[in-house]
């Protein structure tokens, strides 16, 4: 899934778009498929649209939440945050033997307060949610839509040039 940066394009309003379905399909690869297929065949797919229909927002649990598991997804967070900081600090700063240990410190750093800040809000929303999850937003199948006028050109490219796995 991409989306256009809108950079010598009219911006995208908030609207369903209208015309004929092209097809229906159960996943979003099947749909995108179709669409590469097209676009694969030199058709022009700036009229295409991909609608998901009917969605759902799914959570998979993953585990129990613990305050080990909670310090340490903390941690890897933390020293996420503290290694760029320690990269910034030594892009900006003048080069000296002390940048590789400016980045280190930093990482290290952020890994601790990433901990702390872990541990402090698990333990803050420890009743209230003791596993850990994620989620996703799935629709129970994808239409293809596409301007009437160019339905049937549509339909003979994909004739003329079948899928191939």
């Amino acid at each position: 899934m991409s989306t256009p940066s809108g950079f010598g394009r009219k911006p995208l309003t908030p609207a369903l778009p209208k015309g004929d379905v092209l097809g229906t399909y159960e996943t979003y690869a099947e749909a995108q498929s179709v669409v590469d297929r097209l676009s694969k065949a030199e058709f022009d797919v700036k009229d295409l649209s991909i609608v998901g229909n009917d969605l759902k927002t799914v959570e998979h649990v993953t585990g129990k939440l613990t305050y080990g598991r909670a310090a340490l997804a903390g941690a890897a967070s933390g020293a996420w945050l503290g290694l760029f900081f320690g990269l910034v600090l030594s892009i900006f700063s003048p080069p000296s033997p002390q940048s590789f240990s400016i980045v280190g410190a930093a990482l290290l750093i952020g890994a601790g307060f990433g901990m702390i800040f872990g541990i402090v809000s698990y333990a803050v929303t420890r009743r209230r949610r003791d596993f850990t999850s994620t989620h996703q937003v799935l629709a129970s199948n994808y239409q293809i839509i596409i301007s009437p006028e160019l339905t049937a050109k549509a339909q003979q490219t994909l004739a003329e040039h079948p899928r191939q796995d």
